[in-house]
């Protein structure tokens, strides 16, 4: 593994354990002003730290997790597959959903782009990510 795939792999992981613990500004950190975060499902994107910033805080869910399950680097692009789990704020209903996404970063390892897809769009992650066959 090359030391930048290591970096990009432990800036990964200090982001996703800054966004468990709400420290949304700290998660933040590793992105570009201009980032674009391309949500699962055909949702429209993002754009811009600001926007991402606010899409962190939570409005219907009372708690949030992202726990990662893998991480493959190739090149600018990590392919995460990830497990997040929430709880309704006022419903208290339980949600675990397993999702893929493709972290794009600059040359200065800071993120210009996430997309997420679902199970399901395992292949589209792939080609997203350039490791499919």
């Amino acid at each position: 593994m090359s030391d930048r795939d290591q970096e990009i792999i432990n800036r990964l992981r200090r982001a996703y354990k800054a966004f468990n613990r709400a420290d949304f500004d700290a998660a933040m950190e590793i992105a570009r002003p201009e980032i674009e975060l391309v949500p699962p499902g055909g949702g429209s994107a993002l754009r811009g730290s600001e926007a991402v910033r606010a899409w962190m805080e939570p409005d219907a869910l009372e708690e949030q997790r992202f726990e990662l399950r893998d991480i493959r680097v190739n090149g600018n692009k990590a392919l995460v597959y990830q497990r997040t789990s929430a709880r309704g704020a006022g419903s208290g209903i339980e949600v675990e959903l397993d999702l893929w996404t493709v972290w794009t970063f600059s040359d200065d390892h800071l993120v210009t782009r996430l997309e997420s897809f679902l199970m399901h769009e395992e292949g589209q992650a792939l080609e997203a990510a350039g490791l499919s066959e």
